[in-house]
């Protein structure tokens, strides 16, 4: 499972103010497997927010799942969507401030009683209060390591930081703490971005570099074919 920036924060070589629609954005990625797959189905709530009874995100922007598997999903947990569905889904959740993690999740195969695994294709849409993985921290590290942050991206703080401590209130992943005064990003970062946005002294940067799309989508379809 890759997580994939809020496209508010990206950098790449370029001023934050340049023209988006010039610009490779790692919604390319979800658009990518959207426009390949056959099979496209949307859950009608987030069991996560609905379960922790979300005040701050929408409950009813559910996950996206993509692949031949998704048509086995219980009928009452969602619906069968076309292509163009799927984008205004996804383009909403976006809107919300939420972010994407998209893979293969054996986890939701196995709730869902659903498969095969490699033909079921994982959208979640994840707020900061309520997502699943916040258990990250706790996890085996064979179990965490397999979320991961999406190739070329860099989170650095800089001198700007004056350790108030703000980042660490919206990792979900414990992956920032202040010391002496500054705060540190440890090897635990997932690269979702929302240090970045939430930071009152424009103090941490996000970067991406490289073909981050290409790399992305390639470890992807190694791992789930939805067409």
């Amino acid at each position: 499972m890759i997580y994939l920036p809020t496209e508010k924060v990206i950098r790449i070589n370029k001023s934050v103010n340049t023209d988006t629609e010039s610009m490779v954005l790692p919604s390319h990625i979800v658009e990518y497997f959207i426009q390949k797959a056959n099979y496209l189905w949307i859950m009608n709530f987030c069991i996560c927010r609905d379960t922790m009874q979300c005040k701050d995100y929408p409950i009813e922007l559910g996950c996206l799942f993509l692949g031949e598997a998704a048509m086995d999903i219980n009928p009452q947990l969602g619906r069968p969507v076309t292509k163009k569905e799927a984008l205004e889904h996804v383009q909403k959740c976006r809107e919300a401030g939420l972010v994407h993690l998209i893979g293969r999740n054996k986890l939701d195969a196995v709730w869902l009683n659903v498969g095969p695994q490699n033909k079921l294709l994982t959208v979640c849409n994840c707020c900061p209060c309520c997502c699943l993985w916040r258990m990250l921290p706790d996890l085996a590290p064979e179990i965490s390591t397999s979320i991961t942050k999406m190739p070329g991206v860099t989170v650095t703080v800089t001198d700007a930081c004056v350790g108030c401590g703000t980042c660490e209130q919206v990792c979900f992943v414990n992956a920032i703490t202040v010391v002496n005064g500054r705060a540190v990003i440890t090897d635990q970062c997932r690269g979702c971005g929302r240090c970045v946005e939430i930071c009152p002294h424009k103090a941490i940067e996000l970067s991406i570099e490289g073909d981050f799309v290409e790399k992305s989508i390639e470890r992807i379809a190694e791992l789930v074919d939805v067409s």
